[in-house]
């Protein structure tokens, strides 16, 4: 009987109040929509922080006089140079080139796609040089200040830096998302706040009532705390939805050609269904919450 009261006093109110309802299904799902883009940016930012840290690598640029007398780095500068980066701790491996090795690599690497600027190439346009991998990413400044100064060495090409920039522009857009679904929750909860005041006053004299009967406080306001739950439900349930169809329809085609080429990770269905959980949560913690400092502040029912 109590079961039935209350699943009856739920769909009377969201049906009663239906324009506020609507209204706050919308918001709430815009604003889960949003943090869960947040969240799914996290996570892409991280799958492909790790690419690029696997693929990352110093490149150590030697003088001209070692790279036109030393293509064999047997002379103490160079071979010096490389048995201090083979020791040097978070450092995984250490390849010397040459001056023909350097041209070969960016003619098959660099200019793969650019025949015509691959034909201009010559061994007298790259120095001899050490590509050092690295265990440990924390290791590229000490890479610098180890050896940037040392003889023999002209420059240290450092591509953690251009890494860097990328994840500050992934981050940059991570912020904005969660921005915006602030603005977004702290409507949603004026809207919870509105439904709960309304919906109290048009059933204030039932309300009234059951409490002459011996009713408790805390049943007569529970069906409103109900009502606000199931439609945040609903508005997550639409929210995690958008997230597929975005997905599918725009993401998936939009950055196919970066997913190809395997600059960005990619974002998958798995990636989705894991978020999912945190926006339920949130969606039943700020209904409940919401509804529930409100019933005690405004509504003395």
């Amino acid at each position: 009987m109590r079961f039935s009261f209350l699943l009856g006093e739920v769909v009377t109110g969201l049906r009663r109040n239906i324009t506020i309802t609507l209204a706050m299904i919308l918001t709430t799902a815009i604003g889960l929509g949003l943090f869960g883009s947040g969240l799914l940016v996290v996570q892409m930012a991280s799958k492909t922080q790790q690419i690029f840290l696997d693929r990352v690598e110093v490149q150590i640029f030697l003088t001209d006089d070692i790279s036109a007398n030393d293509p064999a780095c047997s002379g103490d500068i160079c071979s010096t140079l490389r048995s201090d980066l083979e020791n040097t701790p978070g450092v995984s491996s250490v390849q010397y080139l040459d001056r023909q090795s350097a041209v070969e690599d960016a003619t098959n690497r660099v200019f793969a796609d650019q025949p015509e600027l691959a034909s201009l190439v010559s061994p007298d346009s790259f120095p001899a040089s050490f590509k050092v991998r690295l265990s440990d990413v924390n290791q590229f400044g000490v890479i610098d200040e180890q050896f940037a100064d040392r003889p023999g060495v002209e420059s240290v090409l450092n591509q953690h830096e251009l890494v860097d920039r990328l994840f500050s522009v992934l981050n940059g857009i991570r912020n904005a998302a969660f921005a915006v679904a602030i603005v977004q929750a702290i409507a949603a909860i004026l809207l919870i706040a509105n439904m709960v005041q309304i919906a109290a006053f048009t059933r204030r004299t039932e309300v009234s009532i059951m409490r002459l009967v011996g009713a408790t406080r805390w049943y007569t306001q529970l069906p409103f705390l109900l009502e606000t739950v199931v439609a945040a439900l609903i508005g997550v349930v639409l929210a995690i939805a958008g997230l597929f169809v975005a997905k599918a329809a725009f993401i998936d085609g939009l950055l196919d050609d970066l997913y190809q080429a395997n600059i960005l990770a990619r974002i998958t269905t798995t990636d989705i269904l894991l978020v999912s959980p945190a926006l339920v949560a949130v969606a039943i913690a700020l209904a409940a919450a919401t509804s529930y400092v409100t019933l005690r502040l405004y509504v003395r029912t």
